[in-house]
């Protein structure tokens, strides 16, 4: 099953998986990798809005802001939705979620306390992770081989790997285990290539 090219989930899982295979790696990115998303939101609320158009939120100061960060949130929400309908449609409302509530975190703190708690955030979950991949994982993390396609597919990955893990969810029958064979394989391949360079 599966489409091709750039919507194919088990391809996308499998590129991301091989580089999170280590169980406190993967607990690491769950922890860290949603407050990412969440951040960025946070500082592109700050950008100026597309379409001129805005809406109070609960009848006070707040509002929402048609500008880049809800365009970032529509372009993940509609890939989402795009590679998995059910995971997809969680994974959109998270990310619509998480635009909301960036919003009002925003407008409380304005611009300049949100940018160094956004900093601040965004240092500390980013070194986590690449301490995961360094101690844990012992390689490199999936951005430094494709870093669109990592940043993009992590908020979804984690949300995947909770949903197998916890509840036994995988898209269609089958998919979990031909994920498991793609990301071996890569592991493997990957091995033989270290195993080279150290010769």
């Amino acid at each position: 099953m599966g489409n091709c090219g750039l919507f194919d989930l088990e391809k996308h899982f499998a590129f991301y998986g091989a580089y999170h295979s280590n169980p406190i790696n993967i607990a690491i990115h769950m922890i860290f990798v949603w407050p990412i998303f969440f951040t960025a939101l946070l500082i592109l609320y700050f950008t100026p809005s597309l379409f001129n158009l805005k809406f109070s939120l609960f009848g006070n100061d707040v509002f929402l802001l048609f500008n880049f960060g809800f365009l970032f949130t529509l372009i993940y929400a509609l890939f989402y939705i795009c590679l998995d309908a059910k995971a997809g449609s969680l994974a959109a409302l998270l990310c619509a979620f998480c635009w909301v509530a960036s919003s009002f975190v925003a407008s409380w703190l304005g611009f300049s306390l949100a940018w160094k708690v956004v900093l601040v955030a965004q240092i500390v979950c980013w070194a986590g992770q690449f301490i995961g991949h360094g101690v844990f994982e012992k390689r490199a993390p999936a951005l430094l081989d494709n870093l669109i396609q990592a940043l993009i597919m992590a908020p979804f990955f984690v949300l995947l790997e909770a949903l197998q893990e916890f509840f036994g969810y995988e898209p269609y029958p089958g998919f979990h285990e031909n994920v498991q064979a793609m990301i071996k394989a890569e592991m493997n391949e990957w091995q033989e290539k270290k195993q080279k360079l150290l010769k």
